[in-house]
């Protein structure tokens, strides 16, 4: 009986797909983390990473804004302009799904920073920026309590600073903080 138990376990394990927590899972967040940066600068990677995002169906509000992302970055690689809006439009309304199960989440937040930062101004789709950053800077000055682990500190701390989304006492302050 213990050996039947031990193999219908073993099956289940195979058989079911990883949990987003789980460190193997393809949607685990340093795997996404590391997709999104690659992405971000290369057409194959960027076009990997949407497959895999694509795929994705759970409700999970972090992997969800990297599903959101992977198609906002694929609009760069999209041949015609109404094909990119289209990416763009689909892209912001998964972010809105994301910030609506999660709405103070700093990486979600900080995704759709970074995505509505890069669009060009004229297609009126940066409406979150002023919101989104504020949530964001007193996410990281609350660091280790902002809802961060190190990495995304990390991430998150130096594209704000190095981009001059940050400036003044708060950068100061940012730049002081301990990973």
């Amino acid at each position: 009986m213990k050996l039947l138990f031990c193999l219908l376990l073993t099956l289940l394990a195979t058989v079911l797909p990883a949990t987003d927590t789980d460190a193997q899972s393809p949607y685990a967040l340093p795997a996404l983390r590391r997709h999104y940066r690659q992405a971000a600068n290369d057409e194959e990677a960027s076009r990997r990473f949407h497959l895999l995002m694509r795929n994705y169906t759970g409700r999970d509000a972090v992997v969800l804004a990297y599903k959101a992302a992977s198609e906002a970055i694929m609009a760069k690689h999209t041949g015609g302009v109404f094909d990119k809006l289209d990416r763009v439009k689909a892209a912001s309304q998964q972010f809105d799904a994301a910030v609506a199960l999660n709405p103070k989440h700093p990486e979600v937040r900080f995704l759709r920073f970074s995505i509505e930062s890069n669009l060009p101004k004229f297609l009126g789709a940066s409406k979150h920026l002023d919101e989104d950053r504020i949530l964001l800077v007193q996410a990281l000055l609350r660091h280790p309590k902002s809802g961060l682990d190190a990495e995304a500190f990390r991430i998150v701390r130096d594209f704000m600073l190095t981009h001059n989304h940050i400036g003044g006492q708060e950068a100061d302050r940012l730049r002081q903080l301990p990973e």
